[in-house]
């Protein structure tokens, strides 16, 4: 028997094997790089996710480290990132004395993701976990400045009376490193209660008194919160992290007079009183000041600061990949921004996003809006429209400021709480209205892990110390965790392209070798 041209045909076959897999995949063949950025916390969740959909649909490499968005906006002026992600601008005149922040390369802010700054809380009435705390702008002013201390203040119970407030220290939680979610929070405060709250925006949240717990990142106040020695403790923090957390948040009186939660609807309805600036920066002072009943009235968008030129680290190659992720984005990656705690960018902030990506260096031109499924708006859409706040649901009667009280659950918990005082409303018509217009963020907890939200992934849940210090556990690693688990590539950019080259260079010289090796013994 002639093993020969069996042999060879063998070997020819493992060759072809090896060609096919050391062929570029269509996304290296399009010529993505790997890009990095740093900054928001705010935001991380979302992007967190959108790197992961790319590297698994396109191959793409995109690093991120949240740091956040005053080191990102740092890290951009000294040219060692690609990109940063801020929910502020690059800041004339810094609270810290430092110098103005100007970037020497030309940039532009693009919007990413909206969202509601949330607060928080881990209280308990009677051992029972308290799930519907509702609370006025004045009285979270007054914790925040340290004017109220005790969770069983006359104020606090003003808002709450279905509650029998305990009497129990108020420890309010905050960033300290600097933020943009400080920003934005004490920009609010100022704004709206500026006689209680002196200091102005501060992205370096001040510690008032030796009340006041800081803690680094949006994960650091976020997981000294929920742990139990964070009974009594109130944060603020993006309403992602509560949902993840399994802890609920407050809802917050609006200038219609109803307490609302920031779930993405409320946040979709916030937002149609929003300002564009020309530089598309956000002049919230209308969404503060709205008289829609269902306004959450923290709300805001995160911005991308992409480079407009090259330099010394960012070429059009980057370029490239930078506008192709920012169109995912800006797009497609929008229909998950529900289901991870965010509110998709309307329309308007997308036609804006639109002529940024043009700017891009190496770009691949603006959104295609005929094929951009964004769930806010249908191809032939008006600007003005909003396809989630044209639904939004109305809030219940018994979330009107008044003598009573939603008992449903907010954020990650959506538990009722029982009736401790006398302003309770549990079912009927009422009830049913609550439940509906928390529905949104019920149905984005439950449908993140389904989607594949990061937060379903495998591992220890992160475990505090008193101080808040991570003891163990990786962060995000369980259901309950309050942010996204790692990107599926590693830093040095090791994944499922990286394997197929391995397996293809191992076929490739078994091609080599096992042909002659075999030929050498059927000729014995």
């Amino acid at each position: 028997m002639n093993v020969r041209p069996r042999l060879a045909r063998f070997a020819a076959v493992l060759a072809v094997v090896s060609l096919v897999a050391l062929a570029p995949s269509p996304a290296q063949a399009d010529g993505y790089v790997p890009i990095s950025g740093s900054g928001s916390t705010w935001s991380q969740n979302a992007l967190d996710q959108w790197r992961k959909n790319v590297a698994s649909n396109y191959g793409m490499t995109v690093n991120y480290s949240g740091t956040g968005s005053s080191a990102g906006r740092s890290d951009f002026i000294k040219e060692t990132v690609d990109f940063a992600i801020s929910e502020i601008p690059f800041q004339a005149n810094p609270e810290d004395g430092s110098p103005p922040e100007k970037p020497t390369t030309g940039y532009a802010y693009m919007p990413i993701v909206a969202g509601g700054t949330s607060l928080m809380y881990n209280l308990k009435i009677g051992g029972k976990r308290v799930t519907n705390l509702r609370l006025s702008g004045e009285v979270i002013a007054k914790i925040f400045s340290g004017q109220i201390s005790k969770w069983n203040d006359a104020a606090i119970q003003a808002d709450n009376p279905a509650l029998a407030m305990p009497d129990r220290p108020i420890t309010p939680v905050y960033r300290s490193d600097g933020s943009g979610t400080s920003a934005q929070f004490t920009l609010w405060m100022s704004k709206q209660y500026g006689n209680i709250w002196t200091q102005g925006m501060r992205s370096q949240f001040p510690q008032v008194n030796a009340s006041f717990k800081g803690q680094n990142g949006s994960l650091g106040v976020a997981g000294y919160v929920s742990q139990d020695y964070g009974e009594g403790a109130i944060t603020y923090v993006e309403y992602s992290y509560a949902m993840k957390s399994g802890f609920p948040v407050v809802k917050v009186l609006n200038k219609a007079g109803y307490y609302v939660e920031p779930t993405f609807q409320s946040v979709a309805v916030a937002l149609m009183s929003a300002a564009i600036n020309p530089d598309l920066t956000q002049n919230l002072d209308g969404v503060y000041n709205s008289n829609d009943p269902r306004t959450y009235p923290m709300s805001s968008y995160s911005y991308m600061i992409v480079p407009t030129a090259t330099n010394k680290i960012f070429t059009a190659e980057k370029g490239k990949t930078l506008s192709r992720f920012a169109d995912y984005m800006l797009c497609e990656g929008q229909q998950q921004a529900a289901a991870l705690g965010y509110s998709p960018l309307p329309m308007n902030l997308v036609q804006a996003g639109s002529e940024v990506l043009k700017s891009i260096p190496g770009s691949e031109g603006g959104v295609d809006f005929n094929a951009c499924n964004n769930p806010t708006f249908k191809p032939g859409d008006s600007p003005a429209n909003n396809q989630l706040a044209a639904t939004a649901p109305q809030p219940p009667d018994c979330d009107k400021q008044g003598a009573t009280q939603c008992v449903e659950g907010t954020g990650g918990a959506q538990e009722a709480t029982p009736s401790t005082g006398s302003g309770g409303v549990s079912g009927g018509a009422n009830s049913a209205a609550a439940a509906a217009g928390s529905g949104g963020a019920a149905t984005a907890g439950s449908s993140a892990t389904a989607a594949g939200s990061p937060s379903g992934s495998a591992g220890d849940a992160p475990v505090y110390d008193a101080n808040g210090n991570l003891v163990s556990g990786a962060g995000g690693a369980a259901v309950n965790a309050a942010v996204s688990s790692p990107f599926t590539l590693d830093d040095n950019g090791w994944g499922v392209p990286q394997t197929a080259m391995l397996a293809a260079g191992l076929l490739m010289v078994a091609a080599v070798l096992i042909p002659p090796v075999i030929g050498r013994r059927s000729r014995r």
